[in-house]
């Protein structure tokens, strides 16, 4: 046999080679991508979590000292474990009060106003705030961190605290500076048209 029949019957070999293994990194990736589906639909589903609200202390004496530590939900308040950072107070247009926005310990908090009964099932919370910001968000941070490009600790997080259906806190970890204005933004006109709805 030649040599050009060998480089032909070598290069076709490698060819098969390069098909076969392109067939498997498709499957492969259909996979990663239904893994993806059902971490979303997992992380959705713990981000609507329901906390526990706790008795209220007896007048008899204080809080035993590891409930002190935790952070429970009491009548309507968060109480925070330490000392919040900064402290902000999100308003509508209007100048009527929507939240409390604060840094804590490296999270970032949202706590509504005190008559504010917001409703996790009043758009556009579900549909924008949590599927177009927060997941989106989550999402791009999945795939920085499958390229190796972020840590996967540092991929953004949330917890979405209620009591019934009425949002209590919602909390933000892993973010930087230019997200810190995006979500501020976008909480405020989430909450905004929240508010429009239950006045209409």
């Amino acid at each position: 046999m030649s040599q050009d029949s060998e480089n032909v019957k070598r290069l076709i070999d490698f060819k098969k080679r390069i098909e076969t293994r392109l067939q498997e990194m498709e499957a492969e990736l259909k996979e990663f991508k239904a893994m993806l589906d059902t971490v979303n639909s997992i992380l959705l589903e713990k981000g609507f979590r329901r906390v526990e609200i706790e008795p209220k202390p007896d007048a008899a004496g204080p809080l035993s000292e590891e409930k002190e530590e935790t952070v429970g939900v009491e009548h309507g308040t968060i109480e925070a474990k330490v000392e919040p950072e900064s402290i902000s107070t999100l308003k509508s247009v209007n100048g009527e009060v929507l939240a409390d926005f604060y840094a804590d310990d490296g999270s970032l908090h949202v706590v509504p106003a005190e008559d504010k009964d917001f409703s996790v099932n009043t758009p556009p919370f579900n549909q924008f705030f949590v599927q177009r910001v927060l997941l989106k968000m989550q999402e791009r941070d999945s795939e920085l961190a499958r390229s190796g490009q972020l840590a996967p600790d540092k991929i953004l997080c949330f917890d979405i605290v209620r009591e019934g259906d009425v949002i209590r806190e919602i909390v933000i970890r892993n973010f930087d500076s230019d997200r810190l204005r995006e979500l501020k933004s976008s909480i405020r006109w989430t909450f905004e048209k929240m508010l429009e709805k239950m006045k209409g």
